[in-house]
């Protein structure tokens, strides 16, 4: 009898680490943008060659490579991005109406050293909306 209770014991801790596991999986796969439209998940860490449209960037981030991702929103939504990641605004550029925003965040992972500096999010402000990435958007904004 306690050969069983011992065995369902094993079973039980083997079902729960296995569900710990998982769930640490699905949080180290989150999207880091909340909300916007056109969700988009790079496979290389330097271009948008390989890049990928997603509806779903959770279920996505689980199977795929990621390795940078960008949002769009409508609007300027600037202030808010800069306030949700405590990030520091390194430098900006601006260029055909788009001011972009090179920062550091400290809540996001490594970035790409751009000017001297290590940029991890990028957000890019036009009149009509705002583009956010990590490390960079790449492509066209």
């Amino acid at each position: 009898m306690a050969k069983i209770f011992r065995g369902i014991w094993a079973v039980c801790v083997a079902l729960v680490a296995l569900a710990c596991a998982f769930f640490a999986a699905l949080l180290l796969h989150a999207p880091v943008f909340e909300g916007g439209k056109g969700y988009e998940l790079y496979l290389s860490p330097s271009s948008s060659s390989l890049t990928v449209q997603s509806g779903d960037p959770a279920r996505d981030k689980l199977f795929l490579p990621v390795r940078g991702e960008s949002v769009r929103y409508d609007g300027d939504r600037r202030d808010e991005l800069l306030t949700r990641f405590r990030a520091e605004i390194l430098f900006t550029e601006e260029a055909a109406g788009v001011v972009n925003y090179y920062c550091h965040s400290p809540v996001l992972g490594e970035g790409v050293e751009l000017n001297g500096w290590e940029v991890n999010l990028h957000i890019a402000v036009s009149k009509a909306q705002t583009a956010a990435g990590t490390p960079l958007i790449f492509g066209g904004f």
